[in-house]
This record gives C-alpha cells, sequence and structure tokens, in this order.
C-alpha cells in the first residue's frame, strides 16, 4: 500500500503539488491523469525520493520513501528517456539492471524472449547504443527493464507517449496481465484518458497540484473525465 500524508511540493513559494491523504491499496492499477503543469510527474518523482516534500511524506508498504531506502528492493519505474545509460546497448542494459536486483543472465533472457513482440525486431541484437534508438524505442526498453525481477510496485510515467498504435495495444497488454496479479501495484499517468481508463481500476485526476476527482473505473469513466478536462 502507498499512503500519502499532508504532502505538498512548493518551488519559490508557489505550490505545485498538495494532496492531504491518499491511499493506494496494495494490487491496484492506478491510473494519474491530467494536463501538463498538474503535478503527476511531481508526485512520481516524490514516491521515488527524487526529490523532497516541502511538507509530509509518502509510504511505500510502511517505508517512508524519504528517510529510508528499503522501498527501492520492491519497487520499478520508469519516468522518461533520461534514465537510461545511453552508451550501453539494450542486452547490456537489461544485464546491468539484471544484476542490480538480483538476476542472473538466464532470468533476463527469459524476460526478454516473453516479450520479444512488444520490441517488434526494433531492440535486441542490433548493435545499437541505447542514444542511438528512437524515443519509442527507447521507452520500449525502459518499460520492460521495470519489470525484472518481479517488482510489487511499478510506475510509469507517461508510457503511451512516442508510441505507435501497435506498441500502445501491446503495452496495454503487459499492463493488465500485471495488473491480474494481487501483489502487484501499478501507477500510470498519461495525458491519454482512453488508454489510461482502460487499463487502470482507479483514475485520479489532478489540476494545479490537487486531487480533484477519485473514482473507480467503470463505463461512464471515460466520458466523466472527457466532460471535465473539456470545460
Amino acid at each position: 500500500m502507498i499512503q500519502v500524508n499532508n504532502l505538498s511540493k512548493s518551488y519559490n513559494g508557489t505550490t505545485v503539488l498538495k494532496i492531504d491523504n491518499l491511499e493506494i491499496p496494495k494490487g491496484q492499477s492506478f491510473g494519474l491523469v491530467g494536463n501538463n503543469g498538474a503535478g503527476k510527474t511531481t508526485f512520481f518523482s516524490l514516491i521515488l525520493d527524487l526529490i523532497q516534500p516541502s511538507t509530509g511524506h509518502i509510504n511505500n508498504n510502511d517505508v517512508q520513501v524519504n528517510t529510508s531506502e528499503n522501498w527501492k528492493p520492491f519497487t520499478a519505474s520508469f519516468l522518461d528517456e533520461s534514465f537510461l545509460i545511453g552508451y550501453l546497448t539494450p542486452e547490456e542494459y537489461f544485464y546491468f539492471i539484471g544484476d542490480l536486483r538480483g538476476q542472473n543472465k538466464a532470468d533476463i533472457d527469459a524476460l526478454l524472449t516473453k516479450h520479444e513482440e512488444f520490441f517488434n525486431g526494433e531492440i535486441l541484437k542490433n548493435k545499437k547504443y541505447l542514444r542511438d534508438l528512437s524515443k519509442g524505442n527507447q521507452k520500449k526498453v525502459g518499460i520492460i527493464a521495470t519489470l525484472i525481477g518481479n517488482p510489487e510496485v511499478v510506475i510509469l510515467d507517461e508510457p503511451f507517449a512516442n508510441l505507435d498504435p501497435t506498441t500502445v495495444n501491446r503495452l496495454k497488454k503487459i499492463i493488465k496481465e500485471l495488473a491480474e496479479n494481487p501483489d502487484v501495484t501499478i501507477l500510470v499517468s498519461s495525458h491519454d484518458l482512453l488508454h489510461t481508463v482502460e487499463v487502470c481500476d482507479r483514475i485520479v485526476a489532478l489540476n494545479k497540484g490537487e486531487v480533484v476527482k477519485d473514482i473507480q473505473t467503470s463505463n461512464e469513466t471515460l466520458q466523466e473525465l472527457e466532460t471535465f478536462f473539456a470545460v
């Protein structure tokens, strides 16, 4: 479970995120939507201890993330391409992450084989550095790398951006399969309301750093969100 308590983040006196209380139960697929500047990436950065909160704190499975690193072994994320290591090939990067997560080469190879369709023949065995891949292919590498070591918490920031329609559908299938595991909590942020509604049990909408909607996904959710953001 992820618990948010009296959380805020301010820069130069301007508050960019303010969430008093929020709970994300274990096993939930959680979607975060909002316009640019709504606070989505700020929230994920706070969960991952990339920035310090101005007030309050976040607990990840009873571990306060800004005072302990004990949440890291069971948490994986991909925020953007800057978190990749550009001078490695995809294979080198996957094996490097595997080493960090206690996985051997056979474990990694099995994972890569499982997601061969997602790579679409564009990632592996091409002898290209990550920095030379397209944005979309870099994203594919980052997303699959989050699955190494079977993390209990998976955080994906704008995972559908820069992906072609076929890859988007394959990614949605991957996320839905993850969501079927009651031990895995998935957090997805996106500008795309349709994709997010399709893969998440619950949607939270942010506006100017505050929660403005918190709804369980139903047949009416997409229309409700489209109406809200059309104002």
